[in-house]
């Protein structure tokens, strides 16, 4: 687990409790340092500060979500709503706004590393091949759950895990619509604090990688989103 904050006090804090409780934590106070010890030995879940000297965090976050999948938990003092999709629209999948209780922390990384339930089988909206579920037969567009890939043709489609939460429970309930707040509910089991926008622009960030046309990710106006396959 990487640690990128600056404050020495509460990063030194947070570290003891965080390795208490199992982790392995490295420790940056800049987003310099933070991108060297990722490149060196990539992390599975990153907190990150936002207000930091030099790389300020949202930078940091747009410059390694391309080369990780890996969570990205927002641990900030700014709390505006624009802060916070501004950090979600960067990459990040989780933001958590400061002072906060470390049992939050914990709370959130382990939703963010928990593997979600996955089908017993195709919903019948999709196509099932033995390589997972056909989402665009004409753009070869395939989804595979249970290998948490998505694949166009022979190029993988790079999703972070929320992105992945949020297309599987979109592909398990295939051909329905979705409204914000169930994707809410099911992705993120603290509900984000009622603020609906995340999904927007998880679902965004979905549609500008596989399917900028909207033929797949379909937006019904008023009610939600739904998964229709072609």
């Amino acid at each position: 687990m990487l640690l990128l904050e600056d404050d020495y006090g509460l990063r030194t804090s947070l570290r003891l409790f965080l390795e208490q409780e199992g982790f392995v934590v490295g420790e940056a106070d800049d987003a310099e340092k933070a991108q060297e010890l990722d490149a060196a030995e990539p992390f599975d879940v990153m907190l990150v500060d936002l207000m930091l000297g030099g790389i300020d965090g949202f930078t940091f976050i747009r410059n390694v979500r391309p080369q990780t999948a890996a969570p990205i938990i927002v641990i900030s003092a700014r709390d505006g709503a624009r802060d916070v999709v501004t950090a979600l629209e960067a990459g990040a999948d989780d933001y958590v706004r400061k002072p906060f209780d470390v049992a939050e922390i914990r709370a959130r990384i382990r939703a963010a590393l928990r593997r979600p339930d996955l089908p017993t089988a195709p919903h019948p909206g999709g196509f099932p091949t033995t390589t997972g579920i056909v989402l665009d037969s004409v753009n070869d567009l395939v989804f595979n759950p249970a290998a948490a890939t998505l694949r166009r043709g022979e190029e993988d489609l790079h999703l972070t895990s929320t992105e992945f939460k949020v297309l599987l429970a979109l592909v398990t309930n295939a051909g329905r619509v979705m409204s914000r707040t169930n994707l809410l509910d099911q992705v993120w089991p603290d509900g984000h604090h009622g603020d609906v926008r995340v999904v927007d622009v998880h679902m965004s960030r979905l549609r500008i990688k596989m399917d900028p046309d909207a033929s797949v990710l379909v937006t019904v106006r008023g009610l939600g989103y739904r998964v229709v396959p072609r």
